[in-house]
């Protein structure tokens, strides 16, 4: 029996989202446990849908396949929005956490790459393999895969590439289904929530509720919207420009960047800012992201990374829930926004930033804001993490040759 393919266009993807968030936050309301830990809702929708495509895949009855044109453009929103939240007045006050941060992130992809060099050669496949399961796969996630996969491959190890994407794969779900039983765990044993919620929530009414002018709501949210559209655009030429200058930066750095120097001008100009608009435009398109990305996984490549991989990648996720518990909690300064940081460290070490906002942002939204968590974490993944992973594994890749 031939399966029957059923490829979905641009609108009944984005339609088929939406209904899927739904059906997550409707699922998270009823299960308990899902709630307690703060797992994202789009996370939840986007394995659902997963799910089904799975069931279809093996029982040979139909396959399912989402347009992906607009889950590439909802990142670039989303980061662009981040971008306008960098203002250099409060960058002050969160530049020694920037440097810490990165210094967690990096002995994390250490680590990472180690454990899974030794498993590996433990379980007795190529180290290369191992290599695969470490930093390249979880802190680099798929873009990190695909570049690095083939390198290993051409060094000799055979299925480097497909176990490279699988543990990305894999990554992208444990890490968010990590993140919110770290936090949850800190805030609970350390008592960090009471004192600082309260204090979060004051913080958050003043920078939020801002006087506005004589501005209406829908010229507010016109404003917001054009800034953002501009922005990306400008950005995306910048990108571009780099390029031929054989500078290579992640896609949505340019419209972040640019943002972030729109936001800064407004700063000094004393010009209204719609702070408001931004925050929900960011969260509305890393809902859609997230569950669009979750929606394309194939989740039976995962069931065809049998034995010694799986061996390894369930152990890095035990060393990033440690790591991230008994280490980046307490160099963050063992407090609220360092339980926030230590939630998005794990989406952020296991997946890619976006995990690591959407962790966060679940969180937030139950135990009050930290600036502090989403102006470091999306500045260290966009700016310095991936140079930093692409030197250590050109290292490793040498010295296992």
């Amino acid at each position: 029996m031939t399966p029957i393919s059923i490829h979905m266009d641009i609108a009944l993807t984005l339609a088929v989202a939406a209904i899927m968030l739904g059906l997550g936050e409707y699922t998270k309301n009823r299960i308990t446990i899902l709630a307690r830990y703060f797992i994202p809702t789009p996370v939840i929708g986007g394995l659902i849908f997963s799910l089904i495509a799975l069931i279809g895949h093996t029982n040979h009855q139909f396959t399912l396949e989402v347009d992906d044109t607009m889950r590439d453009y909802l990142l670039l929103v989303f980061f662009t929005t981040i971008g306008f939240s960098a203002s250099f007045k409060q960058l002050k006050s969160s530049g020694a956490a920037v440097a810490l941060f990165l210094l967690c992130a990096i002995v994390l992809l250490v680590i990472q790459n180690i454990v899974g060099v030794m498993l590996a050669k433990g379980l007795g496949i190529a180290p290369l393999i191992g290599l695969a399961a470490g930093s390249i796969s979880l802190t680099g996630g798929h873009g990190t895969s695909a570049a690095f996969g083939p390198l290993l491959e051409q060094a000799g190890a055979v299925g480097a590439l497909p176990a490279a994407i699988a543990a990305a794969t894999y990554g992208l779900v444990a890490g968010c289904m990590i993140g919110g039983p770290v936090g949850s765990l800190l805030i609970r044993r350390h008592h960090a929530q009471h004192h600082l919620h309260a204090a979060n929530k004051h913080n958050t009414i003043t920078t939020l509720e801002t006087p506005r002018t004589s501005l209406s709501c829908d010229e507010s949210i016109l404003i917001a919207t054009m800034l953002l559209v501009i922005c990306i655009g400008i950005g995306t030429l910048l990108v571009s420009w780099l390029q031929t200058m054989h500078i290579t930066l992640p896609a949505y750095l340019g419209p972040m960047i640019i943002a972030a120097a729109v936001r800064n001008i407004i700063d000094w100009r004393n010009w209204h800012i719609p702070e408001r608009e931004f925050i929900v435009m960011g969260n509305v398109s890393l809902a859609f992201f997230l569950t669009l990305a979750l929606m394309s996984m194939k989740l039976w490549e995962l069931a065809n990374i049998a034995g010694p991989l799986s061996i390894i990648l369930l152990l890095q996720t035990v060393i990033m829930f440690a790591f991230a518990y008994f280490v980046t909690f307490r160099v963050m300064g063992a407090d609220y926004d360092a339980a926030v940081i230590a939630a998005g460290h794990c989406g952020f070490g296991m997946g890619a930033t976006p995990n690591a906002m959407a962790n966060m942002e679940a969180f937030t939204r139950v135990n009050g804001p930290s600036f502090k968590a989403f102006f470091v974490i999306p500045l260290v993944g966009s700016l310095f993490i991936d140079f930093f992973n692409a030197i250590a594994i050109t290292s490793f890749i040498s010295f296992l040759k």
